[in-house]
């Protein structure tokens, strides 16, 4: 299972919400669950950032 505590933590140079979707799209391909634990801390991180990175993920 895929946490994005852990994706935010592999990935230090990510310093926004598009490069972490990003990050979630290359992850999906090995990975089959995902689990959304913290909220990403980024300045352009939108209201509706749930729905964005399971949409990514899916």
């Amino acid at each position: 299972m895929l946490y994005l505590s852990e994706v935010m933590m592999q990935n230090p140079d990510v310093e926004t919400f598009e490069e972490l979707l990003e990050v979630v799209k290359e992850r999906k391909k090995t990975e089959m669950f995902f689990r959304i634990d913290v909220k990403p801390p980024f300045a352009d991180t939108p209201e509706n950032w749930e729905d964005r990175l399971e949409a990514t993920f899916t």
